[in-house]
């Protein structure tokens, strides 16, 4: 199958694209693009994959869901386009960042210059109805996230998972601590943050494990 995600992507992941889920999944999110509004807009599908090349990721921050209003999503989990009302989980992650290291909030939800310093901000299901959370849950698309964060936790080295919330926590539970760090906390959503989210420090964690590793520190 012709999948249009970045070339280095493309040579981990290539086994999926021929397995019997992924032709169902890409055939069911298909029909739903020519159905009704899906988020986000076909060609950012991948966006996450696309800015942050397989051997360029430092850091995965994993999602669940694709935010799920109009002009919201982009492809990067927690990340919403410019000029878009910042979520109440992305407010709650920049004022932890703003209580670990020191950085004011920016002007923008816009996490793309994390992506391309090395942030993978995958979501474990990579598109949604329109204001229909979990909509294409369980249709394949965690396999192939599974698939894309066993192939990194396999291949590459001293890596770091942040994982917020249960649901992230599960997806990552088959990863070797031995040979990365995972951040475990609770999940920024104002439900949770409360509980745990707050104080994690896990932006300062991230990089102090980067700079021991001679590895650049991620400007957030």
């Amino acid at each position: 199958m012709n999948v249009q995600i970045e070339e280095s992507w493309k040579t981990h992941l290539e086994p999926e694209f021929e397995k019997d889920y992924f032709h169902k999944l890409t055939e069911f999110v298909r029909n739903e693009y020519l159905q009704q509004p899906i988020y986000p807009p076909g060609k950012l599908i991948f966006n996450a994959f696309n800015l942050c090349p397989f051997d360029k990721v430092k850091v995965v921050i994993i999602g669940q869901d694709p935010y799920h209003g109009p002009g919201q999503a982009h492809g990067l989990c927690f990340s919403v386009n410019d000029g878009v009302k910042f979520p109440p989980s992305l407010i709650n992650i920049f004022k932890e960042i703003k209580e670990d290291i020191g950085t004011n909030p920016p002007s923008t939800g816009n996490l793309t210059r994390w992506a391309e310093q090395g942030v993978l901000l995958l979501n474990a299901t990579l598109t949604v109805r329109a204001h229909q959370a979990g909509s294409h849950q369980n249709k394949g698309w965690e396999a192939f996230t599974d698939a894309a964060i066993r192939e990194l936790a396999n291949a590459r080295e001293n890596l770091v998972f942040i994982l917020w919330g249960s649901y992230a926590q599960k997806k990552g539970a088959f990863i070797d601590r031995n040979k990365h760090l995972v951040l475990s906390s609770a999940h920024p959503s104002p439900l949770s943050a409360y509980n745990g989210f707050f104080g994690n420090k896990h932006f300062s964690r991230t990089n102090e494990y980067l700079k021991a590793h001679g590895k650049e520190e991620i400007n957030w």
